[in-house]
């Protein structure tokens, strides 16, 4: 146990050095020009963080959510569209590491992660379906042991620059919006055409304008039973990592905050600057942030490695209130953090040219509402509670 943490430890300090040497500095620049962080995945290729969620077994890491939820906190402090899109990544990886191990295709998929180091990118998003992930309008074609699949997708993140996409589709063309699978297409299996643009207000550098798609491949590369993966899989791991990385963003704003804070201080001795009450009410907010997004996920951990792997309860409608809820006070909570750092900073947190700038923070932060809009999330909260039993 002590030789995993201590490798998991190492491994957390290999992304804060390379996320302090090569992801700040291009920050800005990726923000100006809603490129994709390029120099970010090449440090991060290069140091396998790409299969960090990948199985030992695979060539892998096998890193627990928990440490993968801090190596995108600690992007997040430096640029939460690289943040997002690892984080984007090991959603992908560890659906298929928990789905699909039993199947030789993936498992020798996984191994391909681990070795090539490629990047997987989601296609949950389709025109027509309203952000609804739980339902898809396009379809898997199967003629013998070949599919093809063709979608209209409004958002592909960094399908571009992707390997690999994870595919939502109905399982077949008579099969219901709700019946879904999950498709892996590789590279060379697919081709996107552009459907737009994306210059947006913050999250530029995720790129994630829509496509449309057309793919083929081998039926083996199907993953069945969307319903029960995104219940014990996709929906908690993605609420965990992108929580951390809003925490990661809010973490930063309020040290940016300190610093100034600290140096009115030092220009008054024995004297406590009015901007030191804000600060301490924002460090609480900050931290109740943290102790909800970690008890989360350590709960999420236990319930994993029991038996059944804990499908009773996170397929529970108590557990579905659960995420839920995290994720719509956690944005609402960052974005009201990173607003707090920002009136404490001033002028200086206002302007785009200065250490103390939190603009960028602030316009990547209000992407956290709109993920899944926390207004969808609360109608579905109300539908469930008239239903839930449990407290």
């Amino acid at each position: 146990m002590g030789s995993q943490t201590d490798a998991s430890a190492a491994r957390l300090e290999r992304i804060t050095e390379l996320a302090e040497r090569v992801t700040a500095p291009a920050a800005a620049d990726v923000d100006r020009n809603a490129r994709f962080p390029s120099e970010s995945f090449a440090a991060l290729r290069e140091a396998r963080v790409l299969s960090a969620g990948v199985p030992a077994d695979f060539g892998g890491h096998g890193a627990s959510l928990t440490e993968l939820a801090a190596g995108c906190s600690i992007l997040g402090q430096h640029c939460s569209a690289s943040a997002m899109v690892l984080a984007m990544h090991h959603i992908q990886v560890l659906c298929i590491a928990r789905h699909g191990a039993s199947s030789p295709f993936f498992r020798t998929y996984l191994t391909a992660i681990a070795r090539e180091q490629r990047l997987i990118a989601s296609v949950t998003s389709e025109v027509g379906i309203g952000g609804d992930m739980r339902t898809s309008l396009s379809a898997v074609e199967t003629t013998g042991s070949r599919f093809t699949l063709n979608k209209a997708a409004s958002t592909i993140s960094y399908g571009a620059q992707a390997d690999d996409l994870l595919i939502t589709a109905r399982r077949d063309p008579s099969a219901p919006g709700n019946d879904q699978v999950l498709v892996l297409v590789r590279r060379g299996e697919f081709t996107l055409e552009r459907a737009g643009v994306w210059d947006t207000l913050g999250m530029r550098g995720t790129c994630s304008p829509g496509f449309k798609l057309q793919s083929a491949g081998g039926v083996e590369q199907i993953l069945p039973a969307f319903g029960d993966l995104a219940s014990a899989t996709m929906v908690p791991v993605s609420h965990a990592l992108w929580t951390s990385i809003w925490l990661g963003v809010a973490t930063d704003a309020v040290g940016r905050a300190r610093t100034l804070v600290r140096a009115q201080a030092r220009k008054t001795p024995g004297s406590v600057p009015p901007t030191a009450l804000r600060l301490a009410e924002v460090t609480t907010k900050l931290q109740l942030l943290r102790q909800a997004i970690k008890g989360f996920i350590a709960d999420y951990e236990a319930l994993i490695v029991q038996p059944d792997g804990g499908l009773d309860t996170l397929s529970s409608i108590g557990f579905a209130l659960r995420v839920n809820q995290l994720k719509v006070s956690a944005s609402e909570l960052a974005v009201e953090i990173v607003s707090h750092a920002l009136s404490i900073c001033g002028i200086a947190g206002y302007r785009n040219d200065g250490p103390q700038s939190i603009g960028r923070h602030l316009r990547d932060i209000y992407s956290s509402i709109l993920m899944i809009g926390n207004d969808r999330l609360h109608a579905t909260n109300a539908a469930l509670l008239l239903v839930h039993k449990g407290d």
